[in-house]
């Protein structure tokens, strides 16, 4: 398996993928070595974690600079997930062992009750390239805390970074036969999508996510699915700073080049301020470097999948034929590498792609609307649901419109924001199930409920 450089297109490194039997065993281990992964107490397994995230830390420099060669994530970017992700360790050392405790419900007439979160088992977590640190802590970090064996399949685009993982658990402590990453394309998540696992957790797209759905509800196990969104941004007039209010707006849509699930793919915007945010939006776009991911200053680096700069392609073709105006960009950039000019319509509306299908990448299109009534039906129009924000001075006026939004995750005055306090979650084509907060590590148990009197 090839892994390539979206900077230049060139080969970094060839890997030998997983065969069948090599996968088998793998699993055979999990199921193995995750018996006695469970009976270590919660305290040692946490104990693990965290030595594994002072390794991350040490070896930062590495770390950051394979993300970037193999996802094309400027490097400052890459630096500011991995340190990040961190919050996630955090959060277990706060909340994981209150929250996995057993649980005495008070006597009631002579019988006594309780409550035990046992593990799942062995889970798969067939993660993405886009943010591997974060998604993939969500999952398997909370999972091994539980008391789980994980099947950790990488992205074939984050390769290099799952077997980072790998090394550096290993390094912590971790038992080889509870953690195994799976290398390889398609065909291995479809090979731990035919093996009875304990359950399935996936990020990726909606169409592969219902495949994953089909193919593993008849187990009757957990599934957890964070697919993409179509997230929107309303931009009321009364924002105090039309241009802090745009430069917020752009970094929410192009960060990591747009290829967030939680990036902002459309904005709406009062008419009365139109004009004057479109054009600071603009300018701010304008401003960013496009480049070398491994220049600190670079903003803007290649796509990490050649094909989605013909989706991009279709896109703008799609918008300027059907009456848009391009502000900016629109193009692919000539030369090596995968690189796609940061592109900006306005005048657009629901009958374009750009305002309808999810982009996953630096393209965004602003509409005018009269106000919060027209701002709230344009917002709700899509199946996705994983997150939506606001911008306004007038917080009571915001929550009019975010409390009525079917989304997992709303925001007032941000956006593109993930914490591990609160759950992530999506609703409708985003997904099912919930990551992070103290539900995200329960969900990787079952809960086994005691009764007894004495004697």
């Amino acid at each position: 398996m090839d892994i390539i450089s979206p900077s230049n297109g060139m080969v970094l490194t060839t890997l030998e993928e997983d065969s069948r039997n090599v996968l088998s065993d793998k699993l055979d281990h999990l199921r193995i070595g995750q018996k006695s992964w469970r009976e270590q107490s919660v305290e040692s397994r946490l104990d693990v974690i965290v030595k594994f995230g002072e390794l991350v830390m040490e070896n930062i420099d590495e770390l950051a600079n394979i993300l970037t060669d193999e996802t094309g994530k400027p490097i400052t970017q890459s630096y500011n997930e991995i340190r990040g992700a961190n919050n996630r360790i955090e959060h277990l050392k706060a909340h994981a062992l209150t929250t996995l405790k057993e649980e005495v419900v008070p006597n009631l007439e002579g019988t006594y009750e309780k409550i035990v979160y046992e593990p799942l088992g062995v889970i798969a977590n067939i993660s993405a390239w886009n943010f591997p640190y974060n998604v993939g802590y969500n999952v398997f970090l909370y999972a091994l805390v539980a008391g789980n064996s994980v099947a950790y399949k990488p992205s074939e685009h984050a390769t290099l970074t799952g077997l980072k993982f790998q090394e550096l658990l290993y390094e912590a402590g971790l038992p080889e036969d509870v953690f195994h990453c799976m290398v390889g394309g398609p065909q291995v998540g479809e090979f731990l999508l035919q093996n009875d696992l304990n359950g399935y957790f996936f990020t990726g797209s909606h169409k592969v996510g219902l495949h994953v759905a089909y193919k593993t509800f008849q187990k009757l196990v957990p599934i957890q699915l964070e697919l993409g969104g179509k997230d929107p941004l309303y931009v009321m007039e009364d924002v105090k700073d039309i241009k802090q209010a745009a430069i917020n707006a752009a970094e929410g849509a192009f960060y990591n080049n747009g290829q967030s699930c939680c990036a902002v793919e459309r904005i709406y915007v009062h008419e009365k301020i139109y004009e004057a945010f479109t054009k600071a939006l603009v300018e701010e776009v304008r401003s960013y470097k496009i480049g070398d991911p491994h220049e600190k200053d670079t903003f803007i680096g290649p796509l990490t999948r050649k094909n989605q700069l013909y989706f991009l392609k279709d896109q703008v073709h799609d918008a300027l034929e059907k009456g848009a105006s391009l502000l900016i960009g629109g193009h692919r950039i000539t030369g090596d590498g995968f690189y796609f000019e940061p592109t900006v319509f306005k005048d657009v509306n629901h009958s374009m792609n750009i305002m309808t299908e999810e982009s996953f990448g630096p393209i965004i299109g602003i509409q005018k609307v009269m106000d919060d009534e027209e701002a709230f039906s344009l917002m709700s129009d899509t199946n996705y649901g994983l997150t939506a924000a606001v911008f306004s001075s007038d917080k009571e006026r915001a929550y009019q419109i975010l409390d009525k939004m079917n989304t997992g995750t709303v925001y007032w005055n941000c956006c593109d924001r993930v914490s591990p306090n609160v759950p992530w979650s999506g609703r409708g084509n985003s997904g099912v199930g919930a990551t992070l907060s103290t539900q995200g590590i329960r969900v990787f148990t079952k809960p086994k409920s005691y009764h007894w009197r004495k004697p």
